[in-house]
This record gives structure tokens, sequence and C-alpha cells, in this order.
């Protein structure tokens, strides 16, 4: 029986099985409207699996306002330093929090952000004298994910051709269990195929591509955090150990330059990199954290003998972090390399305002790492063994919050990151990041405020401010200017840039929400002059206009108008590109309806990428990219208490291109259409 027969008989099963409760559905909040709220600005750069995972993490296991921390609240990025500081005020002089009710007597917390905050923290104060055992068996967090995808339209890899196709069928199958209580205990296990792997049992596919396994203890006597199987972590400013997403540069202007030490974190994405597998641990003595943790990790690698430009006999040229084993040399290239690593950190919190820490990481890799030389990739690392450590800090005053962080490699390399967050006054704020990231600088979990997906060979300053008047009226400003000191890919010489962003969003009321906004970023690129083989820096300029209308009429019925446009000029060259969206949302008996209807004109310099709502902690952020329309409509159906499904059809319709795709992925029609399935169980 195939895979994906036996995964849609499973989830018929328990649907029949879970349809005996019929009491009413409980409301939840979308991911996806928030995510998309918080971080306006969207580009393929961004880890939007990390951005979701993190939201869920929180979701399902809400913050508690009385066992919290200063970094641990900032990291929702919806306060200032402001709230941040008249919140913690309000504990220390009234004592821990009775009801949720109480953040409305708090100075600066508008309903607005109340309700932002809502499915995010709790107020628990009841001693539970259970068994932890107990306690596990009688959760309520406790869910089963299944989720099937698939591309209709047949690709070229998957045409019967002897040596050149994908080793399986185009079906993407996902699973996750996970039953987790906040700063108590999280198990789960996912699993998955990606389109084009098979489902097979030998020496390495075990049925399913990838397994990911955690389990977590909080809060046991002085283990602040146990840890067995996949972890990731956050210390600092993310120069050393930079756990899930850093939103960067975006609509948020003020909050989100500052990294926040949420210590360590069970994992539970379906990324197949960038994370630990082993143990951890954080002891509490006193004010002092430590954290110890060992990680044994087998990474995908195409191993390499080319001994004309590498004394190694046998290397690496790069660890590969897609995670697809779909053709011979994917397959090939799986578990090629092992890594082990080893560290930890130490955190003094001299106050609930003040603490200082230092992190240290050593890594081994089982081969070593060689890329093929070229102008660019001189200071690359390469070896099989690299270690980095790092000292930080944050001090907050008043309405201010200090950060920063220092860092260096085995190479002598460093690394550096500092800033602060101001509330200049109830309704201005202010931030500040300064960073210093050079060519030699090798950090491979680092996740710092950049410009860059990496850092590395790296100047920047960058300022953000934000005026919120009063609820109807927020004006968000940032300006980045930032520098490489070393070549870059397709940038053969030291090069610069800059960027600002400008929106204004308007709520006349709470039904409608405006918002206009405008990023304008100048970057410099090698390209030739005329037709000779001379090149030379040009300073390629991209302006993004956008213009979002949403309004809802009534509780069921939602809208959204949306105008995306660009233009880009290089060499005294211009292009431009638009995408035009329309959203339909309604709602009726236990059925939720979200719809779109887009029409778009773009090259690929002004491909236009926009939020769409998918299935349950799924995304999608597709890059509008030619000539033709978008369309999909999502089903959500509670059935019951404990069981919800997902529909979701999506499909590109291009009038410019009889072919989309290329190579394996190659469709021989001008349209792509996808078709998503989920069910949740709550167990």
């Amino acid at each position: 029986m195939k895979p994906w027969v036996k995964l849609a008989l499973i989830m018929v099963c328990v649907g029949f099985l879970t349809l005996r409760s019929n009491a009413q559905t409980q409301p939840e909040i979308d991911l996806e409207d928030f995510a998309e709220n918080l971080f306006q600005v969207q580009d393929e750069d961004v880890s939007y699996e990390d951005i979701y995972e993190s939201l869920l993490i929180y979701f399902t296991n809400p913050i508690n306002l009385n066992k919290t921390t200063s970094e641990e609240l900032a990291s929702l990025y919806m306060l200032s330093p402001y709230q941040l500081t008249n919140f913690f005020d309000h504990v220390e002089k009234n004592g821990a929090l009775i009801s949720i009710n109480e953040l409305q007597a708090i100075e600066g917390f508008d309903l607005p952000t109340i309700r932002s905050l809502l499915p995010f923290v709790s107020v628990d104060e009841r001693l539970d004298s259970r068994s932890l055992w107990q306690r596990i068996k009688e959760e309520r967090n406790n869910y089963v994910l299944l989720r099937y995808t698939r591309t209709l339209e047949t690709q070229e890899g998957y045409r019967d051709r002897e040596g050149s196709s994908y080793a399986g069928d185009p079906n993407t199958l996902y699973g996750r269990y996970r039953i987790s209580r906040s700063h108590d205990f999280s198990f789960g296990f996912t699993f998955e195929k990606d389109a084009g792997e098979s489902f097979t049992w030998s020496e390495k596919t075990k049925g399913f591509d990838y397994y990911s396994f955690h389990l977590a203890l909080m809060d046991k006597g002085k283990f602040k955090s146990i840890n067995l199987g996949d972890y990731q972590m956050q210390f600092g400013q993310g120069l050393v150990f930079g756990a899930g997403f850093g939103s960067g540069k975006g609509a948020e202007t003020v909050n989100t330059v500052k990294r926040n030490s949420t210590g360590i974190r069970p994992y539970a994405s379906v990324l197949e990199s960038g994370f630990f597998r082993g143990a951890a641990t954080t002891v509490e003595l006193g004010k002092t954290e430590i954290t110890a943790f060992y990680s044994n990790l087998n990474q995908d690698a195409s191993l390499q003998n080319d001994t004309t430009y590498s004394n190694f006999e046998e290397f690496v040229n790069s660890i590969q972090s897609t995670g697809f084993h779909r053709t011979e040399n994917e397959i090939a290239a799986k578990n090629k390399i092992n890594e082990q690593s080893f560290g930890g950190a130490v955190q003094y919190n001299i106050n609930p305002r003040t603490k200082f820490g230092a992190t240290f990481l050593n890594t081994y890799y089982s081969r070593p790492l060689q890329k093929k030389p070229n102008n660019y990739n001189q200071f690359e690392f390469k070896g099989d063994h690299n270690y980095i450590g790092s000292i930080y800090g944050s001090y907050v005053w008043q309405n201010f919050i200090l950060f920063g962080e220092a860092a260096q490699s085995k190479s002598g390399g460093n690394g550096m990151v500092g800033g602060f967050m101001a509330s200049l006054s109830p309704t201005i704020d202010m931030s500040m990041a300064l960073r210093n990231y050079e060519k030699d600088f090798h950090s491979f979990y680092g996740n710092a405020f950049s410009e860059s997906s990496r850092i590395i060979n790296e100047k920047g300053v960058y300022w953000g401010l934000k005026i919120h008047p009063n609820r109807r009226h927020t004006l968000a400003l940032y300006y980045d200017k930032f520098s490489f000191p070393w070549l870059r890919y397709r940038t053969e010489s030291p090069s610069e840039g800059h960027e600002y962003l400008a929106r204004y969003t308007f709520k006349p009321s709470r039904s409608i929400t405006m918002y206009g906004q405008f990023r304008h970023e100048n970057k410099q690129i090698t390209e030739s002059i005329d037709e000779s083989n001379l090149n030379r820096l040009f300073t390629g300029s991209k302006k993004n206009y956008l213009i979002n209308i949403d309004y809802k009429l009534g509780r069921s019925l939602s809208l959204k108008t949306r105008l995306q446009t660009s233009s880009y000029e290089l060499k005294n060259e211009k292009t431009t590109g638009y995408a035009l969206m329309q959203d339909l949302n309604f709602s009726f008996w236990k059925m939720k309806v979200s719809t779109r209807a887009a029409i778009f004109d773009t090259d690929y310099a002004n491909r236009q990428y926009a939020y769409e709502k998918n299935v349950l902690y799924a995304f999608s952020i597709p890059a509008y990219n030619g000539v033709g329309t978008r369309a999909y409509i999502l089903l959500q159906y509670n059935a019951t208490r404990k069981l919800t499904f997902w529909a979701r059809y999506a499909r590109f319709n291009y009038r410019d291109t009889d072919t989309v795709g290329s190579g394996l992925a190659e469709i021989s029609t001008n349209t792509r259409s996808t078709l998503n399935i989920m069910a949740r169980i709550k167990l």
C-alpha cells in the first residue's frame, strides 16, 4: 500500500474515533495573521519555518507572567522598553498578578497590546500536587498533526527515465506528536518525507526520510532545564548560539533589534539543520546559571578528493542544509559528515535588570571542510575543528535597555554587536544597533542582527524609530547603513549600501486597518562595463511600495486588499513589477474559508513576496515572478473539540511561458498547483 494511502486511512480512522466529542470548538489565534502583522517585510532569505515554530512554542506553552524574566517576555517582540519597565515595576510594587485582567492597570498596556499578548501569556499560581507522570497523563496540550502535500502537475523528475529521475513519489508526508506544559515538561517527535524522496527501509532510510525527537524537563529543583534529543540554544545577541528566528529588519522597527537569552529550547521543526542532537542542561546556583551540552549529529555533504587545490585527501566543500534526498547525488551525500559539538554558557543575573554571561562552542568534523578557492571566499573556514567564545550582557535603566556581545572564533576573527532600545516617551520608541563581523569570523550556529544571511564580513549601524501618538496612528521608520569590507558573491570588491523603510498605519476603527509602506535599498554588485571583459562596481537601487487595507464586515467576514509594486535600477536600466491581491475570509457553522485571487506582472529582480494562509503551522510565502494569476482556497473544518481538518488548493497560472520551473522540477505546462491536507487530533 502506498504511504499516502496509509496516511489517509490513519486520518480517517482517528477521525471516527474522535467524533464522539461534540463540544464547541475552541477559538484559536491565526498565527499567520499574527506573524504578518509583526513582520511585514518578506524576503527569500528569512526562515519563516522558524518564525512559526517560535510562535507555536509560546502559543502552546504560554509564558507565566508571574515567573517570567525580562529576556523571556521581550522575546515576544510585542512590548516596548516603556511597557517592559512598567510591567516589572508593577510586579515589584504590588506582587504577583492575581488575574490576566490586571494588565489593564499597568501604564502603557492598552487593549490592543493586551489582546496581542493574551494567546502567549498566562497567570498561573496554582500549586499542582500531582506527580510528574500524572501531569503528563492528564495534560490537555497533547496533540498529533498529520499533513499531506503534493504538486499536482507532473514534474520531469517523476517521469520514467533511468538514471535521471527522483527516487520517490511526489508526495510530501509530515507528522508530529507533542505533549507539553509550560515550565514543566515537553515531549515530542516529528517525521517527514519530502516530495521525490523514497519511503523505503534500507541502510540509509528507515521509512520516513527525517526523524526528530526531544524530551525536556523544566524547573526541577536546581535544574532549570534538562534536554535529551534535539534542541537549540539562544544566549546573548546570537553571535555563538542563535536559536529560532531573528526577525531582523521589518515593520517592527524597534523591538526586534535585540536578541534575548531564552536558553535551551526543544527542537521540533522539519528544517534538517541548525540544531543540536544530544543532551543539554542548565543548573541554577543562586544568581548563576550554568549550561552545558554535548551534540553528535550526522549532516549531509558531498565528498571531494581533488588535491589540486586542497591539502586534504578527502574533504567536503560545504555542509548541505536543504535536507533533500531525491536524486542519486543527494542520497549519496546523506549523513556523510559527523559533527560533534560541546560547550555551554555561564550567566550571572545580578538582578532582574542586569545580567552578564559568557558562551563557548567547540566543534569537530569527521572530515575537513574546504571550499573551492576563489576571490571572495579566501577567508572562509577550512579544517575539521573550530571553536568560538563570547561575552555578553544587558542592562535596563529606567526605559533604556542596553545590550551587547563580543565573540572570537579560532581563526582570530572577531564579531561584535551592541546597541540600545529606549522609550523616549510613552508614545516614542527608538532603537540603535552597531555590528562588526570580520571576514574571518566563523560562527556556525550564530544568528545575530545583520543584513546578510550569515554573520561574516559585514559592518553596519541601524536606527529604528516608532511614533504612536494614539491607537489610531503609528509611524515606523528605520535606516540601516552597511558595508562589506571583503569581496562577496557577485561583488568582486569591498562594497557598501544602505536601506530605509517608512510605514504609516491608520486604524480608524477596530474593524479597519490601513497601512502604506515604502522601502528603499541600495546595494553594490559587480557588472561588466559595456561588452568588454572589464568589471566594476555598480549600485543597484530597489524601491518597494505597499498599500494594504484590512476590513472586517461583522464577526464572520473579513476582506483584505493589497498592492505591492517595486522598481529596480542598475546601470541606468530600470525594470518594474507589481502584484495585486484580494482576500476574502469568512466562517459559518464549523467551517472557516480563506481565499485569495491575485494578478502579477514582474521580472526576477522585482519578484514580489507575500504571506498566504496555509494549513495549521505551515507557511507559504511564494515568489510572484513573471506574468500571470495566483489563487488559493483554504478550508478549515472543526469536526469536534478534538479533531480539526484543513484542505488547501493553490494554483499559479503563467501567461508568459509554456513551462514552469527547470531541470527535474520542470513542468511542461504553464500552471503549477499544490494540494495540502491536514488533520490535528487533540488527545
